[in-house]
């Protein structure tokens, strides 16, 4: 027995493994997204649920236009039946023949045996007698057509701004998705600077370390000083896996904000805006109607017109036109189909105009219903007017504060840095603590952060303020 598999084996296990191999490798490429901001939000445009949700709420207005359209076409309908009676309806009337056969009598003076004129009795009695036949059948069509119906009418007039709402309300949607997009791209463009920072200052901690052994090693230094370093070096790998793994959380967020499998790989190919492109975005120009939400409030108040104008039009009369033509057959016996029997036309044209008098003031409930929703949608223009206004000033003052502190924390990141260089510089030539250079480098790293929050800060009040303008 083998327990060990021959050389030849061995080679063809190990191109199968190469193979395998391959293949994963060949499938995880296929996987690779290498996005801008732009880019990004096209593909959620595309695979996002929200989004996809609301363009398939276009497709259902887009029905329900055809349900209202359907109205006012021609209405067709088909029909057979057939009955069986095992007992024919038994009819109770009073005797006519009889009465029939003796007024002939009497206006033709006709006498009896015994000579006497015959006189009607005065009562004939009751007849029960069996009326129609053990089968029946028939087979017709029926057509209508509304000429006039006011409330029909106007649901033909409403049915582009109906699709016009539809469609703002999935870019209302779509614009929702593509700021946060936006906020969540460039936070992980500042996160992933601070980590390549947080890298430098590893790297510096690090010499500092072995040269503080080093010195340690000649004489010149104590324990305590690369303790010192060795728990700075410490809280910086900390901070810098603190960081990796918010981006990690932010990476994922993203793909699921975008719709995008999270076992696939996303790469961000943009950079971060500069100082200046922030700064330009305060010189939009703004108009209320280049707001989504505000042109779909727009179309709502329209479409809350068109609802009064509805039920006004309900007080009319409602005019219709309808045709039937059908085939009956009457049988004692199943035989419909059995050539040469007759089947008996019948068929009818007709106009009914309908005309509403009185139903409990129904309509008029609803007339002063849809005029409350308008005066309701005129206040929600009114209202998002207001906070339009309010977001602007905000974004405003969040983008000017933000650059001024951007502009604060990059000098004073580099004031650190120029501190710590020298402290360094000093603890190397003898003239400084081991202490002074720890708190130099946790100096520069407060800095550093501030900077970085700044700066993220910045672009997301300049997303904001695009937003609320409408230029996003």
């Amino acid at each position: 027995m083998r327990l060990y598999p021959t050389k030849e084996k061995g080679k063809r296990a190990f191109v199968l493994w190469i193979a395998i191999i391959s293949a994963f490798a060949s499938a995880a490429q296929d996987s690779v997204h290498q996005f801008s901001v732009q880019e990004a939000v096209e593909y959620a445009a595309k695979n996002s649920a929200q989004v996809r949700n609301a363009l398939i709420g276009i497709d259902v207005q887009r029905q329900t236009n055809r349900e209202v359209t359907a109205a006012a076409y021609p209405q067709a309908s088909a029909s057979i039946s057939g009955n069986h009676y095992p007992n024919v309806a038994v009819q109770s009337f009073p005797n006519f023949i009889a009465q029939a056969t003796y007024g002939v009598l009497q206006q033709e003076g006709v006498k009896d045996g015994n000579g006497n004129p015959i006189v009607s009795p005065s009562d004939f009695g009751i007849v029960q007698a069996q009326f129609g036949t053990k089968y029946n059948a028939s087979a017709g069509a029926d057509l209508s057509q509304l000429l006039f119906d006011g409330q029909v009418f106007v649901g033909l007039q409403a049915r582009k701004t109906a699709m016009d709402f539809a469609a703002k309300t999935a870019e209302v949607t779509q614009e929702q998705i593509k700021a946060n997009i936006y906020k969540i791209y460039y936070q992980l463009l500042a996160g992933k600077q601070q980590v390549s920072t947080i890298d430098v200052n590893i790297s510096r901690l690090e010499k500092l370390l072995n040269d503080t052994r080093e010195i340690y090693n000649n004489g010149f230094a104590e324990k305590l000083d690369i303790s010192k370093a060795e728990v700075s070096l410490t809280n910086l790998r900390t901070e810098k896996l603190r960081v990796e793994n918010q981006l990690h959380n932010a990476y994922l967020g993203l793909k699921i904000l975008m719709g995008m499998p999270v076992r696939d790989e996303l790469v961000l190919t943009d950079s971060l805006p500069d100082q200046k492109r922030v700064e330009e975005a305060l010189d939009t120009r703004f108009n209320y109607e280049e707001r989504v939400e505000y042109e779909q409030l727009q179309l709502s108040k329209r479409l809350n017109e068109f609802n009064i104008k509805r039920y006004q039009l309900s007080y009319l009369p409602t005019v219709s036109l309808s045709a039937s033509y059908a085939k009956m057959a009457m049988r004692n016996k199943f035989d419909f189909f059995k050539a040469g029997e007759p089947w008996f036309p019948s068929s009818s044209i007709g106009v009914r105009i309908s005309v509403p008098i009185f139903d409990g003031f129904a309509k008029d409930a609803r007339i002063k219903n849809a005029r409350l929703q308008l005066e309701q949608t005129n206040n929600n223009l009114k209202s998002l007017e207001l906070t339009i206004d309010k977001e602007i000033a905000e974004a405003r003052v969040n983008i000017k504060s933000a650059i001024a502190t951007m502009q604060f924390q990059e000098k004073n990141m580099q004031l650190a840095e120029e501190v710590y260089n020298q402290t360094k510089l000093k603890y190397e030539q003898g003239l400084g603590s081991n202490l002074e250079v720890t708190n130099a480098q946790a100096e520069l790293t407060t800095a550093q952060n501030n900077y970085y929050a700044a700066l993220y800060d910045a672009i997301s009040a300049r997303v904001d303020y695009l937003r609320s303008t409408g230029k996003l």
